[in-house]
């Protein structure tokens, strides 16, 4: 089986609500994921971070933290299952900026749907079945939580 790698990003911003895309694609029934996408060749994981933020968000800047791993198989839109080696890095949206698809692939026009900014109240109240890993709930908790305790001891 063959082994991919991608860089996926967990976009928070300052209401504490996490960026998310909506796919459809013929492998299952349509979900809500982070952005992200595969690392090219000679590419690293922050680089590849840094660039899928530009391309599926227009924002450019630099990628915080690797707050989690991921290793599962699956399959994506025309694509036959892999293994699949992930990296989720914590990205703070700046304030009054627009989410606009700068550089997407044909693939991204076609499998995602829209986008939305979700609160934790909002996520926790859907199935976890409609998030892509379901634990995104448990991981924007996470994030959060952290960053009450880091401006609590500020």
């Amino acid at each position: 089986m063959e082994t991919r790698k991608s860089s996926r990003l967990i976009i928070v911003d300052a209401e504490g609500r996490l960026l998310l895309f909506l796919y459809q694609d013929e492998h299952q029934a349509p979900f809500w994921a982070t952005v992200g996408g595969e690392l090219k060749p000679g590419e690293s994981y922050v680089e590849a971070a840094k660039r899928e933020l530009y391309e599926e968000t227009g924002l450019t800047q630099d990628v915080g933290e690797m707050i989690r791993e991921r290793d599962d198989v699956y399959a994506v839109a025309r694509s036959v299952p892999a293994r699949w080696l992930e990296q989720y890095f914590l990205v703070k949206w700046p304030a009054n900026r627009e989410v606009f698809a700068a550089k997407w692939t044909d693939e991204e026009k076609s499998t995602i749907q829209t986008w939305k900014w979700w609160s934790l109240d909002e996520l926790l109240a859907k199935e976890a079945s409609l998030f892509k890993p379901d634990w995104i709930p448990d991981l924007l908790r996470s994030v959060l939580h952290r960053k009450c305790l880091l401006n609590v001891s500020q």
